[in-house]
């Protein structure tokens, strides 16, 4: 029974799929989350709301698989595949895969998004299976290779605050001073910040 499930939810191309996900970012960004809803992206993407609840389930599923689809930067199997030998460069080289004009609508999606979740346990729920679990899992292989290396030490207390301290520089941009994320602002963050933090030295 599973197996049939899954092959009525694949009949989607991926053409197709990339299509509904970027009509349901474009309809984000002009009405949000909470004004969305599934018969506009019906409309939007001449389908029917039956195939849209079968291939997503709900709002939320889709919402989430659509930010994670387009998410500027690296992917998840990017995640996994960078690995340069230290970890300075690692993290260069993942901020490196967003140019700034990506940041900058990313920045903007992601902050209303973020508000919506504090009223919508399932977006936050949908969220954190489809975006911030696999990527927090894979950042920590980053993360353990420079343990591995002896560049960190694993006890370390600011092991664990490596993704609160990237977010919330990428978040913070905007609130403190009023100009969106850029390479340049990231990259200056990691070498006087995170790095330091956890014992790295950048020069």
């Amino acid at each position: 029974m599973t197996e049939v499930a899954a092959a009525r939810r694949s009949r989607i191309t991926p053409e197709r799929e990339a299509e509904l996900y970027e009509a349901v970012l474009d309809l984000l960004r002009e009405v949000g989350y909470d004004a969305l809803t599934m018969d506009a992206v019906a409309a939007r993407t001449r389908s029917s709301k039956a195939t849209l609840y079968r291939q997503w389930g709900g709002k939320a599923d889709l919402v989430a698989k659509a930010v994670r689809h387009n998410k500027p930067g690296p992917s998840l199997e990017d995640l996994e595949d960078i690995d340069t030998g230290s970890l300075k460069g690692d993290l260069h080289a993942l901020t490196l895969r967003s140019d700034d004009c990506e940041m900058e609508q990313n920045s903007a999606l992601m902050r209303g998004l973020a508000m919506a979740m504090h009223g919508n346990p399932d977006l936050l729920r949908a969220f954190r299976d489809h975006l911030i679990d696999p990527e927090m899992a894979h950042f920590g292989r980053v993360l353990q290779r420079a343990i591995d290396r002896g560049e960190v030490h694993a006890d370390n207390p600011a092991v664990g605050y490596v993704m609160h301290m990237m977010i919330g520089a990428f978040a913070a941009r905007s609130l403190i001073d009023e100009q969106p994320p850029t390479q340049a602002f990231l990259l200056s963050y990691i070498d006087a910040v995170v790095l330091p933090a956890l014992g790295v030295t950048t020069r």
